[in-house]
């Protein structure tokens, strides 16, 4: 259920799934000062509420949408509320565990590819009729620089985020001759206030180790700045991969934990 009537949104609209916290939340606020009326989209009522508070306090005009990316009704009712969506982010997803494949637990494994995999897929399937009315259609998948690095205890969340590359690789094969975009967005190590926690199972001092000594890792509106360059660019210029990582950051595996010499601007 949404917030206030869709018919409000008369301006170029982006949906955001996931968008009540972090990386999503950051694209939110990013689109809106871009001139976008933004829906976000979450399971929780209270986190969403937040970033419309936020996004109308600076001017802005948002909704909010109660949707969960892993039940198909939810997303046929969602989606159903809205009369037009210009862009669509994937960005509802997440890990669980850093356990080897051999003690990894397949409920985990199961509920990241729900999320990541499958929820992107019936979300843009439910989306794409009103992405093909839109002069601005794009897709942007929010996916990870896990999806084509393996590290050991990434397991399931590395098949999983492949998965959403994958999703973006093949429907941008396959819309060849439309005008949509299809964006793939890989992130590195970027620094939320849930993402490790979540995947560590609440330990919050293990969640804070992951980014000990690491001169500034990226945040999530770093990322969103990234989004708002793809989407901003002409409709006939399509970014389709862009990796995303902290100086300090060569590889998943690889992180420098230490100051960086940054040398005065």
């Amino acid at each position: 259920m949404t917030t206030e009537p869709s018919t409000a949104l008369s301006r170029p609209t982006a949906l955001i799934t996931g968008g009540g916290t972090g990386i999503g939340a950051a694209i939110a606020r990013r689109l809106s000062r871009d001139g976008f009326d933004v829906v976000v989209a979450g399971r929780r009522p209270e986190k969403l509420a937040d970033v419309v508070a936020d996004i109308e306090g600076a001017g802005g005009r948002a909704q909010a949408l109660v949707m969960d990316v892993t039940d198909p009704a939810s997303v046929d009712e969602g989606v159903a509320s809205l009369s037009r969506c210009d862009v669509l982010v994937n960005n509802a997803g997440g890990a669980l565990g850093v356990t080897r494949v051999e003690d990894g637990d397949p409920t985990e494994w199961e509920r990241m590819f729900a999320t990541n995999v499958v929820g992107t897929l019936r979300v843009t399937q439910a989306v794409l009729p009103l992405l093909r009315r839109s002069p601005r259609a794009t897709i942007v998948d929010i996916s990870s620089i896990a999806g084509e690095r393996v590290y050991e205890g990434g397991g399931g969340y590395v098949a999983a985020k492949h998965g959403t590359s994958v999703v973006s690789e093949t429907l941008r094969l396959e819309l060849n001759g439309e005008n949509i975009r299809v964006v793939d967005i890989r992130p590195g190590m970027v620094h939320t206030e849930e993402f490790s926690l979540t995947r560590l199972h609440g330990d919050r001092a293990a969640a804070d180790k992951v980014y000990d000594g690491v001169d500034r890792p990226l945040v999530a509106d770093d990322v969103a700045e990234c989004v708002g360059f793809v989407v901003g660019l002409p409709q006939h210029v399509n970014i389709d991969t862009m990796v995303i990582k902290p100086v300090a950051q060569a590889a998943p595996h690889k992180i420098h934990r230490g100051p960086i010499d940054w040398k005065d601007a």
